[in-house]
């Protein structure tokens, strides 16, 4: 399966320290990246609350964005140290569990795999560790006890509230003034201002608890995070990512929890965007979901990765089928040049990268204009195929194979290659096709149409469909009637 190993290091020469450039939402900048250990990165990333299955919101939001981050910083030289949490014990977590008749624990777990194997399916690679809330107890425990102490948090009738209005720096995340903050919780009697967020809910009838020194109850979502990226990542780390509807109030909370208790805490923070539909944000809530599953039943899990990288990570993903479609097309002319460099000479070895490649790259992780010098190479590469250059040809795969690799989106190599689509593997059949289309297109070009029909409609008859690209001739296995 995918993910369940390190990035390689040997895409091809480029190892040197990045000049990487990553906009940081605290400062509404685009800043130099530098990282606090010389030759090391420590992530911190936002994972799943596992409520209900996961969609490709969540997945673009918590997975996709920081795999590419994480590849990149791996590829230029990096050791990243990469943490990936999840929330098992929340307030929708207890909900759906009770909707369902089922034990919160079963719930949680059930759609912790559910994820996992959603990562997995878009090629994600395994972060170091994986943490849970729940597993984390005696740490959040201390984390507030500490915070207490220290007058930035109060205990009412079991309930443990931070007082946000002892953080003199809070709310510089997400640029809010307390007085218009709303939590998006119940302002309960015992809450002093309605600004503060509880740290700790006292137990209620029904619902899971642990032991603590004030009474049994369970934590909040925020501090579960702060003690989890403590606990892993120390009291300062480099980067801390996650969607953009987390700025407020989870990751300003966060903030204001690590701070409180001395800690410098993120030094970059990241933000992806949204997929939406329709313009709204995909939510379970509004209906406008779609797993993974239901799009992999048409769509190949590479391609689907392909879409979801295609724009920038700071901008939003209005969904289509036809998008989507349009981005597999584009993957699909990738996949079918490396091919047909492979049959032609044999193998195609993973080689260095352009410099506008690296420098897309390195300008905030620009993917887009990534893809177009991607496609650059590949109608390049084409062309020398079609005069017969196949030297040329195969030092332009060469470099496309290292884009794709960078990218997670490498075809000749598992999963992608062995994912149950081998119509374009090498083989026999696929040399003879090559063999029709290269003929084909010199036809085409000597403007003989009768022959390059024949040639198509030969392909059809044997069940072959031709797709005629920008990039080339496409064949795929004709869908059956």
């Amino acid at each position: 399966m995918p993910g369940r190993t390190r990035t390689q290091r040997c895409y091809g020469p480029y190892h040197r320290r990045v000049a990487l450039q990553l906009y940081d939402t605290a400062t509404r900048s685009v800043r130099p990246f530098v990282p606090l250990r010389p030759g090391v990165v420590s992530l911190y990333n936002c994972g799943a609350t596992v409520q209900w299955h996961p969609h490709i919101g969540h997945l673009r939001g918590a997975g996709i964005v920081y795999d590419v981050l994480r590849r990149w910083l791996e590829f230029s030289g990096y050791e990243v140290l990469h943490v990936r949490n999840v929330t098992d014990i929340d307030d929708k977590i207890l909900a759906k569990a009770a909707e369902a008749g089922r034990p919160w624990w079963e719930w949680a777990t059930t759609h912790e795999r559910s994820f996992s194997d959603a990562y997995d399916i878009l090629g994600c690679l395994r972060p170091s560790i994986e943490p849970r809330a729940t597993g984390h107890i005696p740490q959040i425990i201390e984390m507030i006890t500490g915070l207490i102490d220290k007058g930035h948090a109060y205990d009412i009738e079991g309930d443990v509230y931070f007082s946000v209005r002892t953080q003199p720096d809070y709310g510089f995340l997400s640029g809010q003034r307390i007085d218009e903050m709303v939590q998006g919780e119940a302002f309960g009697l015992s809450k002093k201002d309605p600004a503060d967020f509880t740290m700790w809910k006292a137990a209620k009838v029904g619902e899971p608890s642990w032991p603590s020194p004030w009474g049994p109850g369970r934590p909040g979502w925020h501090i579960e995070c702060s003690a989890m990226a403590r606990t892993y990542l120390g009291d300062q780390f480099d980067i801390h990512g996650g969607g953009l509807d987390l700025i407020f109030p989870h990751h300003e909370n966060e903030a204001a929890q690590s701070h409180g208790i001395g800690e410098d805490f993120a030094r970059y923070w990241m933000h992806s965007h949204w997929v939406t539909m329709g313009g709204e944000k995909m939510s379970k809530s509004l209906g406008n979901i779609l797993s993974v599953p239901a799009i992999t039943e048409h769509t190949r899990p590479v391609a689907l990765r392909y879409y979801l990288i295609s724009v920038h990570y700071r901008s939003s993903i209005e969904y289509s089928r036809e998008a989507l479609d349009d981005a597999a097309k584009a993957f699909d002319r990738i996949e079918a040049f490396l091919t047909r460099v492979a049959d032609r000479v044999g193998s195609v070895e993973i080689g260095s990268l352009p410099d506008g490649f690296r420098k897309a790259m390195d300008d905030d992780l620009a993917v887009p204009r990534a893809l177009a010098i991607i496609h650059e190479q590949v109608r390049a590469g084409n062309a020398a195929l079609t005069a017969g250059d196949s030297a040329n040809a195969a030092r332009l795969a060469s470099s496309v194979r290292g884009m794709v690799a960078v990218l997670g989106l490498d075809p000749l190599v598992a999963p992608w290659a062995s994912a149950g689509d081998d119509r374009r593997l090498k083989s026999a059949t696929g040399t003879l096709i090559l063999a029709l289309l290269e003929e084909r297109t010199r036809a085409r070009a000597a403007r003989d149409f009768a022959t390059a029909d024949a040639i198509r409609d030969r392909l059809a008859g044997a069940g072959f469909a031709i797709e005629d690209t920008k990039d080339g001739p496409v064949w795929s296995v004709a869908a059956e009637r």
